[in-house]
């Protein structure tokens, strides 16, 4: 049968689902951090749980498979010889990152990445992005007076 809908690779098309995986705490050598940053060239800086802001490395198995956006939680391996460096291991989805602040791995203070939770839940009508302002009280009063004297004047 010919293929109508599109080119070569229309039904070579992969469908996306979220496996689950057992949650991975860090050893010794890791740490949590947050992504601040994305600098390009597969880096990026990160602010790790112990205090530190260090320039990391995503590994090769992670390029172009597993895409970072600036908020999201990661493991990273720390480096015995260069304190300021160190590689992502891996990238917590939001649920596992709500687990790790529910077990006390996380600090309470950490915001785990909003932009992606309001994407997964309906739109609410705060998010349209439509204000709706206020009248100030002096805005209605000198309308009223205004309003009153045309009236009168008729």
């Amino acid at each position: 049968m010919v293929n109508k809908k599109g080119g070569k690779k229309y039904k070579k098309k992969k469908t996306t689902t979220e496996v689950e995986r057992p949650l991975e705490f860090k050893s010794e050598g890791q740490e949590y951090c947050q992504v601040v940053k994305l600098l390009g060239n597969c880096r990026l800086e990160g602010q790790c749980f112990d205090g530190k802001t260090r320039l990391c490395n995503i590994r090769g198995s992670m390029r172009k498979k597993v895409w970072l956006i600036s908020g999201d939680i990661v493991l990273v391996s720390l480096r015995d010889f260069e304190d300021s460096k160190c590689d992502v291991i891996l990238k917590y989805s939001v649920k596992e990152a709500r687990n790790l602040k529910k077990y006390g791995e996380l600090p309470s203070s950490v915001k785990i990445n909003e932009a992606v939770d309001k994407a997964e839940n309906e739109m609410d009508e705060e998010d349209i992005g439509i204000d709706f302002e206020e009248e100030d009280e002096e805005e209605k009063e000198d309308f009223k007076k205004n309003f009153e004297e045309e009236f009168v004047a008729i």
